[in-house]
């Protein structure tokens, strides 16, 4: 499909709100005013967005510790931490 170039002149509340979506969604303005019209008229998005995928990592397992009570884990992780950091004079 061919783009065409034309000029707009936007009210400063549609401005703002197109402002807006591109802030929020990380978007160019071109995409931010095409998906716009498309939903004014009722037309689905003709581009997809991209699937997000969760790239796994191996955090590793330790058999030594209790995972049910893995918030005093992080609690006693935070305290050795802030020790360290007094210790240090920071």
């Amino acid at each position: 499909m061919q783009t065409a170039r034309t000029t707009v002149t936007l009210d400063p509340d549609v401005r703002a709100l197109l402002k807006r979506v591109m802030r929020e969604r990380d978007i160019p303005f071109k995409q931010a005013l095409n998906e716009a019209v498309r939903i004014a008229f009722g037309v689905p998005n003709r581009m997809p967005r991209k699937r997000y995928r969760l790239k796994p990592r191996n955090m590793g397992f330790n058999p030594n510790i209790n995972w049910d009570k893995a918030n005093q884990l992080a609690a006693a992780m935070e305290d050795e931490e802030i020790i360290r950091k007094m210790q240090m004079g920071k």
